[in-house]
């Protein structure tokens, strides 16, 4: 039976990804001043260069800002001048700053979920900008816990239910993405409610899953989650009463 439910912050309980878009958007406005922005090369290098730096840097703005900068350097040949580079630096600063705005029916779902199960936010990325969108979104009172990590895979999902001496079987994570959220759960033998978000990081959009994952539902607004959280009870409590 369902005990834990945990949600992911970025995209599911408030806006992040559209802030990160701007910047890469600001990011290419600059960079045309050096290359042709028609170069499908200058997109790839920066996905590239962000995914490379993630074990050094981390997931988040930061990571983000020196990415660009490096990359900047990179197809520019050196030619960026230092001004622009102050211009990147300065991008990176305007999405940390952003404000925390939630999706609309979240907290009323947060709230739902809350009522009938313990819920855990399990969120990754910089610890001080997610601490302060934890601060700031007004949800944190709702969560038995709050877990701000570094990578969301197995392993930290086997911690955090080892942490409340739970089966993966009595655990659902609802999330925006597939690869984070959804498929280390489901892995475990978990259980996961996918809401999509409308944009979403290209690196975040690499998975294993099939679209008709048995253990995964898939909702399309925030007030859709409690339901589906009860349509997975239901599935649990029924595979957990087969004969062995």
């Amino acid at each position: 039976m369902l005990q834990l439910i945990g949600f992911d912050g970025d995209d599911t309980l408030w806006h992040s990804e559209g802030y990160y878009r701007q910047a890469g958007d600001a990011f290419a406005a600059i960079m045309g001043r050096y290359v042709d922005l028609g170069d499908q090369h200058v997109h790839d290098s920066m996905l590239a260069t962000e995914q490379r730096n993630l074990k050094l840097f981390g997931y988040g703005a930061k990571g983000m800002a020196l990415s660009m900068v490096e990359t900047a350097i990179a197809v520019s040949e050196g030619r960026i001048s230092a001004a622009d580079i102050h211009r990147l630096v300065e991008l990176g600063k305007t999405v940390l700053q952003h404000p925390v705005e939630l999706l609309p029916g979240i907290r009323e779902a947060v709230e739902a979920v809350a009522a009938k199960y313990e819920v855990v936010l399990i969120t990754k990325g910089d610890l001080f900008h997610q601490e302060k969108k934890v601060a700031e979104s007004g949800l944190a009172d709702l969560f038995r816990r709050i877990e701000i990590v570094s990578e969301k895979n197995a392993a930290t999902y086997r911690r955090v239910l080892g942490e409340f001496d739970l089966q993966p079987a009595q655990f659902a994570m609802v999330g925006n993405s597939l690869r984070s959220d959804i498929e280390p759960v489901l892995r475990l033998g978990g259980w996961g409610v996918h809401l999509p978000y409308h944009v979403t990081w290209a690196h975040e959009l690499e998975n294993g899953l099939a679209a008709d994952e048995p253990r995964m539902l898939t909702v399309d607004a925030p007030a859709a989650i409690p339901d589906a959280v009860a349509r997975l009870r239901a599935l649990a409590a029924a595979q957990s009463s087969k004969p062995v």
